[in-house]
């Protein structure tokens, strides 16, 4: 089987990798020169854990292959995923642009029987508006080409996402014909092997559960983060709160960490994507514009406390950031809480050391020189008046407390992710701010 990937972003080159790692003969697309030249170099333009070897590997092999030139290959292909962006506009809506431009390109150089894949996250509707648009175009070239249409969204977590490719929960896939069917239970039984579930349902049932699956997450922890918020007003430990609620298996007990709010690539703009989708057919969603906002006002919630702790005096003070993704495991930094309390920090005239173990440079091309990027977290703390903790990398979890405690000049720690003991960190004369504790 052979298979065509557009879009070498996070989605497209873990998936066309971990396709070619189970033998599917893979070309992955894209229009960037430099990344598919970097790409066959075995430059990977992201952090990934294990992706670069798989990569390499299937490369070298040749079952994987880039290029920047769809029309020369497309007419070997038995599919094609659409794997480009499809970030949020000025209004929220997801921009589709790019969907659109691999959609005309098929359109125009079609010329055999294929089946089209959407594994961007799209707005509900939007494969039935692919068929059309290549249908119309197809009719104005005068030719009679069958083609399919199918959706496969992705549910990979960042940080992890070639072992959720490899060995994932479900996959969801949307068709409405035979033959699509039939091609996608080709494709993933090699994946049967490790017993998962191949979810088949109608395309817009497929594209209505990504956005769905994404919107519950969210939920969960912009649920937990305002239990934080009042169990510090009330006085209760919201670590024991989670635990408690966590053992009903109606509950159960993922994504119930409270935290200085989500971020990244998926759940802010599927979030607001999805409000989107609803108001343009008249509907209101309310639990999601709660649950958006929520996370919002949690990703003040640390230069509050620190802002709070010296009653307001912090001008000319140096804080320590440590950790700049939006999660551990990827130097992903879109709509990371760490970059707006850096910008909250730098807007009050505070002076801010930051490390981060993969998103240095990610977080350089948003915040320019305006701090001071570390060699390590000592190099970060150096003189601070605060340590700041928004990501729980795990090289974060057990510092040396002493040196920490020679460097810094104040004895602070916000905890953004509740990752240190108030009673350790007392210990070792340091103040412990967490997230819904006492």
């Amino acid at each position: 089987m052979k298979i065509a990937v557009v879009g070498t972003g996070y989605v497209g080159l873990v998936s066309g990798a971990c396709f070619a790692e189970m033998g599917v003969d893979v070309t992955c697309v894209d229009i960037d020169e430099a990344k598919i030249e970097a790409l066959k170099q075995g430059v990977i333009p992201i952090y990934e854990p294990g992706l670069k070897n798989i990569v390499v590997r299937n490369y070298d092999a040749g079952r994987l292959k880039f290029t920047t030139r769809l029309p020369s290959v497309l007419n070997e292909m038995d599919m094609v995923f659409i794997a480009v962006g499809t970030p949020s506009d000025e209004s929220g809506n997801a921009e589709m642009k790019y969907v659109w431009a691999v959609a005309d390109t098929i359109a125009r150089h079609i010329e055999k029987p294929l089946l089209i894949v959407t594994k961007s996250t799209v707005p509900v509707g939007t494969s039935h508006r692919i068929k059309e648009r290549i249908q119309k175009q197809l009719d104005e070239r005068g030719v009679d080409i069958e083609f399919d249409v199918a959706s496969n969204p992705e549910f990979l977590k960042e940080g992890a996402a070639v072992d959720d490719f490899m060995s994932p929960d479900r996959v969801v896939v949307g068709v409405e014909s035979e033959r699509a069917k039939e091609l996608m239970t080709r494709l993933y039984r090699p994946f049967l092997l490790n017993n998962f579930r191949v979810i088949f349902m109608d395309i817009l049932s497929a594209e209505m559960t990504k956005y769905a699956s994404n919107a519950m997450l969210a939920t969960r922890i912009s649920f937990m983060n305002d239990v934080a918020n009042l169990c510090e007003l009330v006085g209760a430990d919201v670590n024991m709160v989670r635990r408690g609620i966590g053992s009903d298996a109606r509950i159960g007990k993922n994504f119930l960490y409270p935290g200085c709010g989500y971020g990244g690539s998926c759940f802010p703009k599927d979030i607001r994507a999805i409000i989107k989708v609803a108001e343009n057919v008249g509907y209101e969603m309310n639990v999601l514009k709660a649950v958006e906002q929520v996370n919002e006002n949690q990703k003040k919630v640390l230069f509050r406390k620190f802002s709070e702790f010296f009653n307001g005096d912090i001008e000319g003070k140096t804080v320590a950031v440590w950790g700049l993704s939006f999660k551990p495991e990827t130097d992903d930094v879109r709509d990371a809480p760490a970059l707006q309390l850096i910008k909250s920090l730098l807007q009050s005239g505070v002076n801010v050391r930051a490390y981060d173990p993969a998103a240095m440079n990610e977080a350089k091309n948003q915040l320019n020189d305006t701090i001071y990027y570390a060699k390590d977290i000592y190099d970060a703390a150096n003189n601070a008046h605060a340590l700041i903790v928004p990501t729980e990398w795990k090289e974060f979890r057990l510092p040396n407390w002493e040196i920490l405690k020679k460097i810094m000049r104040t004895h602070l720690v916000i905890d953004g992710r509740n990752i240190y003991n108030k009673e350790d960190l007392a210990s070792y004369g340091f103040e412990h701010r967490g997230i819904g504790q006492k």
